[in-house]
């Protein structure tokens, strides 16, 4: 991977271990796949074609994948994560597929160099499970979770690009406003920034525990008594910033609705509003007719390409939400493809 904007971090097929995936990854026990049964039956219709293909662009620790596999014993899976400690683990889970399972190390918006390398011209499903995996979570040492003191990395793919550290230690104030703004919708960015750039001069930040007491400290106490944890918003922007996720995003979905054969489907998995707006924006224009008003017949080639599996985004049940706490802010968009690019 290059940089922040989440360039290329490999395309070669990572080879499962050769064993019969009897064995779960350590802290697979704790991974609950988020709305699994609503995904598996939303692409249920295009993926029990015989010869099938999906692709989970977001393997994580491959219980969706998993589920894929199992539920669709004729479709071939081709995962992508950028993660390789993610990839490692899921490729003892998955073992037992064989080569129904091709595990890539990429980011998901390199999905159409991938596909072309693998020799597939078209799919018939794609996934993706946006955000942070449980395993991400779950390790103190990554960084990600504002809840407990450790190395402020945040990085996916911990092989290559910039910490949140540096992200923090070196970025100019406006920037690092406009990030707090953009990306954590931070209200009072101003705030904790200028708290940042006073804290750094002194020493320069290497863990997250210094940063969550800054933040606290920062902000008014009206601030403080709304929206759970003070630091979740601020920690939310670096992560996305650390990983280019936003326009890592841009490019991904418009690559995997290129990707689908007609007939083939898409479902997004989103857990905050920044995520969400943009799946909504690539399905609702792929849904709608680009012809000029006033046409009395609308010609072929301004038709839709899409159609809506979903009305709005559709939200976890009440059950699922008490089973697994992290499936709360989760929104799943789905979409069809109907028709070839004119």
């Amino acid at each position: 991977m290059t940089g922040r904007d989440g360039g290329a971090a490999g395309t070669d097929p990572v080879r499962l271990p050769d064993n019969d995936g009897g064995e779960r990854p350590d802290g697979n026990t704790r991974h609950v796949p988020v709305m699994l049964r609503r995904c598996l039956d939303l692409l249920a219709p295009a993926l029990e074609r015989p010869g099938a293909v999906v692709v989970d662009c977001t393997l994580g620790l491959g219980g969706h994948s998993e589920a894929l596999l199992t539920r669709f014993p004729g479709a071939r899976l081709v995962a992508l994560d950028r993660d390789t400690e993610a990839l490692r683990l899921s490729g003892e889970r998955l073992a037992r597929f064989g080569d129904r399972a091709t595990l890539v190390h990429a980011v998901y918006d390199e999905l159409p160099e991938v596909l072309a390398r693998l020799g597939v011209p078209r799919v018939q499903g794609v996934l993706f499970d946006l955000g942070v995996s449980s395993m991400q979570l779950d390790e103190a040492d990554r960084g990600f979770a504002y809840a407990q003191d450790a190395p402020l990395d945040m990085r996916m793919d911990q092989t290559a690009g910039i910490s949140a550290a540096e992200v923090l230690n070196t970025y100019p104030p406006g920037e690092l406003v406009r990030i707090l703004r953009a990306y954590g919708e931070e209200k009072q960015a101003k705030r904790i920034v200028g708290a940042i750039v006073r804290e750094r001069e002194k020493e320069p930040f290497t863990r997250s525990a210094r940063l969550v007491e800054l933040i606290r400290d920062a902000l008014p106490q009206a601030a403080k008594r709304t929206g759970g944890n003070p630091a979740k918003r601020t920690f939310q922007a670096l992560r996305i910033e650390v990983n280019g996720e936003l326009a890592v995003l841009e490019r991904a979905i418009p690559a995997a609705v290129k990707a689908l054969a007609v007939g083939g489907r898409v479902a997004v998995l989103s857990y905050h509003s920044l995520e969400d707006r943009l799946v909504k924006q690539v399905f609702a224009a792929g849904a709608a007719t680009t012809a000029p008003p006033g046409l009395p017949v609308v010609p072929e080639r301004y038709q839709p390409r899409l159609k809506l599996l979903t009305r709005g985004a559709e939200l976890p049940t009440e059950e699922e939400v008490a089973e697994n706490r992290r499936a709360a802010p989760a929104r799943l968009r789905g979409a069809e493809r109907i028709r070839e690019d004119v």
